[in-house]
């Protein structure tokens, strides 16, 4: 089994957010190649927010099982679930603190493309 490192681990500190997230499938112009295994490097973009003139962010999912524990194994792939959401530049944290709500919609994007939606359900180290 080819195992995942946690970003906690890496990162030495807690996930900014959690969502719901659910993938689109082929029919829906989502990804081709079904659900991405865990270390997914995906983008998000605000739901409201157009990606070809508004910012799309470098915020990565991290995914959990129904314990919300992260997934270790790279092997595991779901349609949907919940995630970790990791803002990878923390000179945006002041940005998304304002944004970023209990209920805030989004989507993960592969380039221009949005492959999953999400909405934030909890706030984790976003909290002042």
């Amino acid at each position: 089994m080819e195992e995942h490192i946690s970003y906690e681990k890496i990162l030495k500190r807690p996930c900014d957010f959690i969502v719901k997230y659910r993938f689109f499938n082929t029919d829906e112009d989502g990804r081709k190649s079904g659900p991405p295994m865990q270390g997914y490097k995906s983008d998000f973009l605000y739901q409201g927010d157009d990606p070809k003139t508004d910012r799309v962010f470098m915020i990565h999912p991290e995914f959990t099982d129904i314990d919300n524990n992260v997934i270790l194994d790279k092997k595991i792939r779901s349609w949907k679930g919940n995630a970790k959401m990791w803002i990878i530049n923390p000179d945006f944290s002041k940005y998304h603190k304002a944004r970023i709500k209990i209920g805030v919609k989004g989507f993960f994007m592969e380039g221009p493309n949005k492959t999953a939606e999400c909405e934030v359900i909890e706030i984790v180290g976003l909290i002042d």
